[in-house]
C-alpha cells in the first residue's frame, strides 16, 4: 500500500494530499507529529528527512512537484493536467510563477522570526494576489476548464491566508473570493484538510 509522510501544518504536504483525495487514492497518511518512529523512518527514506515523502512499493519519492506529477501519471483519471504540450507548458510556466511570488512567501511567513521581514512578505503576498484578481475569473478553474495540478498547488496557500495574517476582503479581490468560495467547498479539498488545518478558517 502506498504511504505519505506528512505533516498535519504543511503547506507543502497539504498540496499533495489535495492531489490523493481529489484522485481517490488509498492511501495510509502518516502524520509525523502523531507518529515518533515516522522521523526516523523518515530519515532513512529521505536525505533531507522531511514531508512530504511518498513510498509506493520500492520507489520514495520526495518534493512536492515530483510527487504530484508522480500521482497525476500514475494515477491518469482524473487527469490534473492538460494533454497538449502547449497547454501543460503554460500551467507549469503558471506554476513556477505561483511558487516564486506566492507560494514562497507563504513559507517565509511560516518560517521567518524577523518581523519586518514578514510584514513586508505579508504585504507583498497580499498586493499580488489583489493585483492578480481577474486571473480568477477568466475560467471555471485557474486558467484552465478542469481542475488542475495548479489549483492544487495554490489552493492550501489561500485557505492559510487568514492564518498567515493577509487580509483579502471580497470587494478588493472579487473574483479571487468566488474562485476560493467554490473550490473551498470541493469535497476533496475538505478531504484533504487536517484538523489542525481546518482551525484556520475556523469561522468560515
Amino acid at each position: 500500500m502506498m504511504a505519505l509522510y506528512s505533516s498535519e501544518n504543511c503547506l507543502d504536504c497539504h498540496r499533495v494530499r489535495f492531489v490523493l483525495a481529489e484522485k481517490g487514492i488509498n492511501v495510509e497518511i502518516i502524520h509525523i507529529e502523531q507518529d515518533r518512529a515516522a522521523t526516523a523512518d523518515l530519515a532513512e527514506l529521505n536525505p533531507y528527512g522531511e514531508p512530504p515523502t511518498l513510498v509506493d512499493r520500492d520507489m520514495v519519492l520526495y518534493g512536492t512537484r515530483p510527487v504530484t506529477e508522480y500521482l497525476d501519471e500514475r494515477y491518469p483519471h482524473p487527469p490534473l493536467m492538460p494533454i497538449d504540450p502547449v497547454s501543460r507548458s503554460r500551467l507549469r510556466l503558471l506554476m513556477y510563477r505561483m511558487k516564486r511570488d506566492w507560494i514562497e512567501a507563504g513559507k517565509i511567513i511560516e518560517t521567518s522570526g524577523g518581523e519586518k521581514k514578514v510584514a513586508a512578505t505579508r504585504k507583498a503576498l497580499r498586493e499580488g494576489l489583489v493585483s492578480s484578481d481577474q486571473l480568477f475569473g477568466l475560467s471555471p478553474f485557474l486558467l484552465n476548464d478542469e481542475l488542475s495540478l495548479a489549483d492544487c498547488a495554490l489552493l492550501p496557500l489561500l485557505w492559510r491566508l487568514p492564518h498567515y495574517g493577509v487580509e483579502l476582503t471580497p470587494r478588493q479581490a472579487p473574483e479571487l473570493h468566488r474562485y476560493m468560495d467554490r473550490m473551498f467547498r470541493r469535497d476533496s479539498f475538505q478531504r484533504s484538510l487536517t484538523e489542525v488545518e481546518r482551525r484556520f478558517r475556523i469561522d468560515d
